[in-house]
């Protein structure tokens, strides 16, 4: 059995919360700062502004006033440092090892206090970001995932690009990014989090000397999802490439609905690695995919179950039609225990070895609070999919997988989805 996670959570004057989670058995020490805001919170016409603000960090500081001299600092302790924006929020990290814990809390609190947001730097950044969408433009396994979004939610923040448009790029000027930073940096948003090689009573003293500067406040909240469907739907991309990727799936549950433990057990039997229903089916038997998983993805607000591959041009109705064969497969028939063992032993597995690191941890910690405002332990979240049942996975199957909640994303060579909506209507 994996050992428990210690950690010690405690909330600054300020409302920032601090969890500290002490590791002995590594000599890494990671910082990493979550606040909960990302492209969700946005409107139409400063979508993006999430991640143009997380890029904008790394520009310069008053104490560090180019982007080099915070990069030369990091990488002159072989520090790994990061960030990253998703659709409810935004991650800053730094990795070092443990003699360079106080260089992590002051490098990262200093980018998140005191950046500059230089007008030059937000001018250059933006040519910059233009790229990193025309880079996911091209990169059909990036697109595909954003056009799922777009076809669940549409016009609204939860259906946008997390990194904008070309368009919306354009038009974001700089007092946008500072608004939108004063708004949403605040305390009550904030969760600090240290995992790895350090004492924590120690490590709460310096987080509360580098963050208890961080203005207190609240922010404000994103607007409610429109999650509405009542027919198949299908979205096409159409581009000329060597192998079609798709995303096929049905609508699901959110972080607060005890279904999603059902549902995380139901796409790993589908598609939790080689020997899963998917992988055998779609690749093994038929050969008709390189790539294909079932996952889970879900947020405080919305859920999906989705299966991704990457298949022969010409053999994409086939794949789609095999993949839908899968889902009414699992509806039709109860899941035996055997495999349902089989398939929580997988995450049991993948679970402890997946917080092996201290920036696993941390990500485990801090994930949890920031969207959920607790932290469950290891074992607490595998005695909720202990006790799932073969009867509850046919039913939460039954419940998902209907013709007006099914759905398909797809990049390549096709312009007429009348086919693909006819064949994931049979479910």
């Amino acid at each position: 059995m994996s050992p428990a996670i210690n950690y010690q959570k405690t909330t600054l004057k300020n409302g920032v919360r601090v969890i500290v989670a002490p590791m002995e058995n590594t000599r890494a020490v990671t910082v990493l700062v979550l606040f909960g805001t990302g492209s969700k919170y946005e409107t139409k016409k400063i979508n993006g502004v999430s991640h143009y603000l997380e890029h904008m960090f790394f520009k310069g500081t008053e104490k560090r006033p180019k982007t080099i001299d915070i990069s030369s600092l990091l990488d002159g302790v072989g520090g790994e440092f990061n960030a990253f924006t998703g659709e409810e929020f935004t991650g800053y990290y730094v990795k070092v090892a443990t003699a360079h814990f106080d260089l992590a809390l002051d490098v990262v609190s200093d980018i998140l206090l005191h950046s500059k947001f230089d007008a030059k730097e937000v001018n250059r950044e933006r040519g910059v970001i233009v790229e990193e969408i025309n880079m996911r433009n091209d990169n059909p396994m990036q697109k595909v995932m954003e056009l799922w979004n777009a076809l669940l939610y549409g016009d609204q923040p939860a259906g946008w690009p997390v990194a904008g448009t070309k368009e919306t790029m354009a038009g974001i000027k700089r007092k946008d990014i500072i608004d939108y930073f004063n708004k949403q940096y605040v305390g009550d948003n904030a969760v600090v989090t240290v995992a790895g090689n350090t004492k924590d009573g120690d490590a709460l003293k310096k987080v509360e000397k580098y963050f208890s500067p961080l203005r207190p406040g609240k922010s404000y909240d994103k607007g409610e999802v429109r999650d509405v469907q009542n027919h198949p739907a299908v979205l096409l991309h159409t581009k000329q490439t060597d192998q079609t990727h798709i995303c096929l799936g049905a609508r699901g549950f959110n972080l607060f609905d005890p279904r999603k433990y059902v549902a995380q057990l139901m796409a790993t039997v589908l598609g939790g690695g080689m020997s899963s229903r998917m992988f055998i089916s779609v690749r093994e038997r038929k050969g008709l995919v390189y790539y294909v998983s079932t996952m889970c993805d879900s947020d405080t607000d919305t859920g999906s179950i989705l299966t991704r591959a990457g298949i022969d041009n010409t053999k994409v109705e086939k794949a789609v039609a095999t993949i839908v064969s899968e889902y009414k497969k699992i509806k039709r028939e109860k899941v035996s225990d055997s495999e349902l063992k089989k398939a929580k032993n997988y995450i049991r597995g993948k679970t402890y070895l997946g917080l092996e690191a201290s920036d696993d941890v941390a990500e485990f910690l801090g994930g949890q609070e920031i969207l959920e405002n607790q932290i469950l332990s290891t074992e607490e979240i595998l005695k909720h999919l202990e006790s799932v049942t073969p009867k509850q996975v046919q039913g939460v199957a039954r419940e998902m997988f209907v013709p007006e909640h099914m759905n398909l994303a797809l990049v390549g060579p096709f312009e007429d989805k009348s086919k693909f909506e006819e064949l994931i209507g049979e479910i």
